[in-house]
């Protein structure tokens, strides 16, 4: 993991060994050793390095002697030097997509598809469109993904936290599977937008309007001799913008699921409720959260007598009306 000053250069020992250092008048390496913990001659060679980047300097005529130079001034440096190497790198990469897109203008077909085979490769470019995305993330989610589990994927969250929406359509059956529907719901209060069909035709991710990664199934030939699952990539095509197309009118009809919190529920009943206005049936819900399938149909009965409704439709419609989903 990257230390908070690793993105200027430090190891993990030459950040400890600055922080030991501001927080004294002045210090040997024997001294920031026994408090660090460290061997003096690892902690030396951090006094050295910290020197030559700027950030410590010996004290007056003691050779042996470091004090730290002020964090505002010294570290200020290197970030005004970090960013401007951000900008240049942001720069060039402009400059190549804008060449990119000049090249894809001109591709053949063959040009804007590949084809990959096995479990490593289609994880692997699973991720790397993931992690390309800037402003949003389409995604079918179909029912026992073969390649990338959701617990795997470790990227979604983070790309979530960092601003890019997500909008993902689950098929139904999906929440069918033993976790699916609470990592779905702590999804959605985490700032993705879930919705609900029954079926979904196949298994894909789109970053941007740039990529795009289309899951084959079994049957189809693109999957290798040993029967490893196989993809597709898209590039920026008309191609793509007709899956943009397919998804969007996907997602109108879909049904949203949302967590529901709503001070007048008990947090059973609004679990019920949630995973009930996802389509999931009783059994699937009483399965989920480790309920009888008696208790989950006299608590949804209980919401429709709180709700003064006489069908599940009609509570459906209360919930939406009261925020309660």
């Amino acid at each position: 993991m990257t230390t908070p000053l690793g993105v200027l250069g430090l190891d993990a020992l030459a950040e400890d060994t600055y922080r030991g250092l501001v927080a004294l008048p002045s210090a040997t390496a024997p001294h920031l050793a026994e408090l660090l913990g460290r061997g003096t001659a690892e902690i030396m060679h951090a006094l050295e390095t910290l020197a030559a980047r700027g950030l410590a300097a010996r004290s007056g005529g003691d050779r042996d002697r470091f004090v730290a130079a002020p964090p505002t001034v010294a570290l200020g440096t290197l970030l005004g030097q970090r960013h401007d190497d951000l900008r240049r790198a942001e720069l060039a990469v402009a400059t190549l997509a804008e060449e990119h897109r000049r090249a894809v203008a001109g591709r053949a077909i063959s040009d804007l598809i590949e084809v990959i085979t096995g479990v490593d490769g289609v994880r692997h470019r699973f991720d790397q469109i993931q992690r390309s995305a800037r402003e949003e993330v389409r995604a079918f989610v179909t029912s026992r993904p073969v390649a990338v589990p959701r617990e795997e994927n470790a990227a979604e969250d983070k790309l979530v936290a960092k601003g890019v929406r997500y909008r993902v359509v689950i098929e139904r059956a999906a929440l069918d599977e033993p976790g699916t529907a609470e990592a779905a719901l702590a999804s959605v209060a985490a700032g993705e937008e879930i919705r609900v069909v029954e079926k979904l035709p196949v298994k894909l991710i789109m970053a941007d309007r740039e990529l795009a990664l289309v899951s084959l199934p079994a049957t189809e030939p693109a999957r290798s001799e040993h029967g490893e699952p196989g993809a597709v990539m898209l590039h920026a095509s008309g191609l793509l913008e007709a899956l943009i197309a397919l998804f969007e009118g996907t997602w109108a009809r879909a049904r949203p699921l949302r967590p529901t919190d709503s001070a007048a529920l008990a947090p059973d009943d609004a679990r019920i409720l949630s995973l009930m206005l996802a389509g999931l049936t009783d059994r699937s819900i009483s399965v989920h959260l480790g309920m009888s399938m008696r208790t989950v149909q006299r608590r949804v009965h209980f919401l429709m007598e709180l709700a003064g409704v006489q069908t599940r439709i009609q509570l459906g419609w209360y919930a939406a009306r009261e925020g309660w989903g």
